[in-house]
């Protein structure tokens, strides 16, 4: 439909006439273009100015190398302003002397588009309302507007049936004056008629909308959407891409003169997210994912991934970049996953200090007397009185359900043992050789799954669950029968 979103997915054009802000009379015609793989190339019947100038007298004009940018582009094309952000040129073809007078050419790269608005730039707090789909999301959401009926008399099934629709209640919350909704949104009815058939169908589409108590910027809306794109994917343990971003044109909003609201005024952002998501692509298998809102209510589990996405971000930033674009060596995803466990550690505000403030004063001070002066600046600042990686490790192990904790490993203290031991190895040494591929590998599973067991336990994931994600998920599953194998004192060692 006309009216639909833009999906990132999916290539688009839109051909019309376009011009720098401060130069608006200076209209060129030309075409923008999206896909998905490439981005957003504008191909100008003309020419905006790229060459960097000077005038050193009066008359004279010198020409500098490297080429000028552009903040910012607008356009109007097919009925919709259009404004183009991070515009730089990439090639063209100007005419300075030819037999037969022809416009130049020229190609510019842009990195977002939005359509639908003019703005001043991506800091202009021109918008009032974000939406934003994201992979997934309706499994997360736990609803839908569909419910099937199969005909069984008697029974039987008897090829009868229905398919009926009926409204799901928004949910909402107010987290920071910003009010966050998770709504539905429906299409009509559809007969598909083809020659051998015909297929009926509807969409249901499932989307957050944030409501700020003021204007907000582009830059703001993409923080939006990343910001439930990385719940998403924390929930199902897997990459989850943006599918589409809206968003309502602040001062849009009017009424008719019989009272009845004239449509606000809506605009599509086209960019690049962490994720690109596939709209038609087959949902992820239900039993992959650790929590929904059936588990963990919306209205409660916003607010506290709000808190804890700012808090934590360095260490989920580690762990989703693992499901993102996880690294082909095993050697870069244990740097990762202990470099997760350490950030989360210090995230979480675990003051646990080897030694008493006092106590550690005195003995640096007695070891430093015995240092020569010259050196003891650099001895200073090796000495320090926080915890080290095994430490960390074990007090991150204790701090989620742990009967879950004891499902997916035998032995905490080897855990946490080896992987210091492996990483230590790696970023000293350069290489890791007492430990097997299938040792490390083991190590970054369950050194992964206990940061995660900890995300999810400071968002409130009840224990119950926690026990049922690491004995029934497979991946959990697996890594449990992994570090059984990998992650045990060997007998002679017992």
């Amino acid at each position: 439909m006309a009216n639909d979103p833009l999906n990132l997915d999916e290539a688009d054009e839109w051909a019309g006439l376009w011009w720098l802000p401060d130069d608006p009379d200076e209209q060129v015609p030309g075409v923008l273009r999206y896909d998905p793989e490439g981005g957003l190339s504008l191909s100008l019947i003309g020419a905006f100015e790229d060459r960097i100038t000077s005038n050193p007298a009066p008359g004279v004009t010198a020409y500098h190398e490297g080429t000028r940018t552009w903040e910012v582009i607008h356009g109007a094309a097919e009925q919709r302003e259009i404004t183009l952000i991070g515009c730089v040129p990439k090639g063209g073809k100007r005419t300075l002397f030819a037999r037969v007078k022809s416009p130049d050419r020229q190609t510019v790269a842009a990195m977002t588009a939005i359509i639908g608005a003019h703005v001043s730039g991506e800091e202009d707090a021109a918008f009032s309302a974000a939406e934003v789909s994201v992979e997934d999301l309706g499994l997360w959401a736990s609803s839908s507007v569909f419910r099937g009926i199969l005909g069984a008399p008697d029974g039987k099934i008897d090829g009868t049936g229905s398919i009926s629709v009926e409204r799901v209640e928004t949910q909402s919350v107010v987290v920071d004056e910003t009010e966050f909704r998770l709504a539905h949104r429906h299409t009509l009815p559809f007969f598909d008629r083809r020659k051998g058939g015909t297929v009926g169908r509807m969409r249901d589409t499932v989307f957050v909308r944030a409501v700020p108590a003021a204007p907000f910027s582009v830059t703001e809306a993409r923080a939006t959407a990343s910001l439930v794109q990385d719940l998403i994917a924390l929930a199902t343990h897997r990459a989850a891409g943006v599918i589409w971003l809206r968003l309502q044109v602040a001062g849009t909003e009017s009424a008719r003169p019989n009272g009845r609201p004239v449509p606000r005024q809506h605009a599509d952002v086209l960019y690049s997210p962490a994720a690109l998501g596939k709209h038609d692509a087959k949902a992820v298998d239900p039993n992959c994912v650790f929590f929904t809102c059936a588990s963990l209510p919306f209205d409660e589990v916003v607010p506290r991934w709000c808190e804890a996405h700012g808090r934590l971000k360095a260490a989920t930033n580690m762990i989703l970049g693992l499901r993102y674009a996880p690294a082909r060596f095993v050697e870069n995803n244990l740097l990762t996953a202990a470099g997760a466990a350490e950030a989360l550690h210090r995230g979480l505000g675990i003051d646990e200090k080897p030694f008493p403030k006092k106590e550690f004063k005195e003995m640096r001070d007695a070891m430093l007397a015995q240092v020569p002066e010259e050196h003891r600046d650099r001895f200073r600042g090796a000495i320090r009185n926080d915890p080290t990686l095994r430490d960390r490790l074990h007090a991150l192990a204790a701090r989620p359900d742990q009967e879950a904790i004891a499902h997916l490993m035998p032995d905490v203290g080897y855990w946490a043992g080896s992987t210091t031991r492996a990483r230590n190895d790696l970023a000293h040494e350069g290489r890791t050789p007492n430990h097997s591929f299938e040792e490390l590998n083991a190590i970054v599973e369950v050194t992964t799954a206990v940061v995660i067991l900890n995300v999810l336990h400071e968002l409130g994931l009840p224990a119950e669950r926690q026990r049922e994600i690491v004995q029934e998920h497979p991946r959990l599953r697996a890594t449990s029968r992994t570090a059984g194998e990998w992650l045990v004192a060997p007998e002679s060692d017992a």
